[in-house]
């Protein structure tokens, strides 16, 4: 099975790569303190992927643009990674929202994604 495609709720079986994110401390341009962490998401099973602008196969969330020299970066998150979990959560089975809020809640950020590119995971 692969992830792409995946129905939420049901059960998954992938390759997955485990990521940790640490993000980053910056001041704005407004001289405000502000916490980076260096990409963008899509996605999430109450949003139509039919309508995004890039045509992923499924209602997960993934990420849209990783941005250069970024902790996103740093920790090798990849633009078109779907998301899996982070800190042990389910993002197969989130909304936009609720996951941009998950993202935002901790500093550090341990992530399954799995990526296109990835081989099929065998099972015989």
């Amino acid at each position: 099975m692969t992830a792409y495609g995946h129905m939420p709720g049901e059960a998954i079986e992938c390759l997955s790569i485990a990521v940790e994110l640490h993000k980053q401390e910056v001041i704005d341009a407004h001289g405000q303190l502000t916490i980076r962490v260096g990409f963008k998401i899509g996605g999430g099973i109450d949003q139509d992927p039919s309508k995004a602008p890039f045509k992923y196969p499924d209602a997960g969330v993934y990420i849209t643009n990783v941005e250069p020299g970024s902790p996103a970066e740093a920790a090798g998150l990849r633009k078109h990674d779907k998301i899996l979990q982070v800190n042990g959560a389910d993002f197969t089975m989130m909304t936009h929202d609720r996951a941009v809020k998950f993202i935002k809640q901790s500093n550090v950020l341990h992530m399954l994604v799995a990526r296109a590119d990835l081989p099929p995971v065998s099972l015989h």
